[in-house]
């Protein structure tokens, strides 16, 4: 990525898909070039939590709401320490933003963090390309000296493609640290970040865990060096199928029985270590306004999504797996992918969406109850145990 962070409101830019198909507009954010999927996101709000997702790391993300940057940026959203996305496709900026948060327009947040974007661009065509044709490579090109389309149009062929993409740990955090738990500690959780957004440990501490957030390369020993009550495996970027490492630690926390939540990409490392395969989805989830059914309750849920991988799991049977019995415990309403996995023998769930709600609704914030109820019950269950042994 090559960027100048000067003044950009009337700079020429063009978008270029890897199918040839163009798009003209002018310069938003940073000025200079930029690479990779391009995805599509409907939320109407959350523009700040979706740009500092580590989850889009290395997106292009496609706004489709028409009018983006209206409440500015302020200094309590964001959910990581940086934007991530590769670069920003908008349909009609604010001029002014208006909000009593507001610290700095969303134009000043993306040229500060050299993130190069492009407004004035039809969003509502692009949209409708990428679902007909699906996610692809793009890049976006600003500047008073753009090369020629040909030129462009090669650049962008010889960007590294999603699938067989490892970036959970350029994302992650390189050192462990502690978020403690808010009022009386009840748990002690392992969350292995493969990309965690800020609000997650943020949920579970309000419910008295204190969490150690691990770096991704982290071992099961430096996993059970906490002590844990409950591990738990965040979002996070990149082709599943990559996590190897990951799948073989998540495979020891299953051998062991220690309560086990995922979320995203979790849910798919968890897939993957009961034994399902993972595949590329045409377009992906990306929103906040996404129907998925809770198969447990029958209850439908409001969800966030930001994923473009899912299970491979079958929808209408309870499977047989290395750690038990096995089901698809919630599913989307809009296609029948796998949006979450449940082990019926065993204390361990997972979900596809963002149930910490950042931004979302909050529909989903039972799952974070869940696991702790899954952690009270087991503790019980172990000093019922080792009461039994001393009887």
């Amino acid at each position: 990525m090559t960027t100048s962070t000067k003044g950009t409101a009337k700079i020429p830019a063009v978008l270029v898909l890897e199918d040839g198909r163009t798009f003209r507009g002018r310069a938003y954010g940073a000025v200079g070039e930029t690479f990779g999927e391009a995805v599509f996101s409907t939320g109407m709000t959350g523009y700040q939590e979706t740009l500092t997702d580590p989850s889009y790391h290395r997106q292009v993300v496609v706004m489709t709401a028409p009018h983006v940057g209206n409440t500015g940026v302020n200094d309590e959203d964001p959910e990581s320490a940086r934007i991530w996305v590769a670069g920003y496709v908008v349909r009609d900026p604010a001029r002014v933003p208006s909000n009593w948060r507001s610290r700095r327009s969303l134009d000043e947040e993306l040229r500060h963090q050299g993130v190069v974007g492009i407004s004035g661009v039809d969003t509502r065509a692009l949209t409708r390309h990428l679902r007909e044709r699906g996610a692809m490579r793009v890049g976006i090109f600003s500047g008073n000296a753009l090369p020629d389309e040909g030129t462009m149009l090669a650049e962008v062929r010889q960007q590294p493609e999603m699938q067989g993409a490892d970036l959970s740990a350029q994302v992650a955090t390189k050192e462990a640290y502690v978020v403690p738990a808010i009022g009386a500690k009840k748990f002690t959780v392992a969350a292995v970040d493969l990309g965690i957004k800020g609000m997650t440990p943020q949920r579970m501490a309000e419910r008295g865990i204190e969490v150690h957030v691990l770096p991704a390369t982290a071992t099961a020993e430096d996993v059970y060096a906490v002590q844990p009550d409950g591990v738990f495996f965040s979002n996070g970027p990149g082709d599943p199928a990559t996590a190897d490492h990951a799948v073989g630690v998540m495979r020891e926390v299953l051998s062991r029985k220690t309560p086990l939540f995922g979320i995203c990409f979790g849910n798919q490392i968890l897939g993957r270590a009961l034994g399902f395969g993972t595949y590329k989805l045409k377009y992906g989830h990306r929103g906040i306004n996404q129907p998925v059914q809770d198969r447990t309750t029958g209850k439908v849920e409001v969800t966030a999504h930001n994923h473009g991988f899912a299970v491979d799991a079958p929808l209408d049977k309870v499977s047989d797996t290395p750690f038990g019995r096995a089901e698809v415990s919630h599913v989307c309403l809009n296609d029948d992918v796998v949006e979450g996995l449940q082990l019926l023998d065993q204390p361990a769930f997972s979900v596809q969406y963002h149930p910490e709600a950042a931004a979302g609704p909050h529909d989903a914030a039972y799952l974070f109850d869940r696991f702790v109820e899954l952690m009270r019950d087991n503790n019980q269950h172990s000093v019922s145990l080792m009461e039994g042994q001393r009887a």
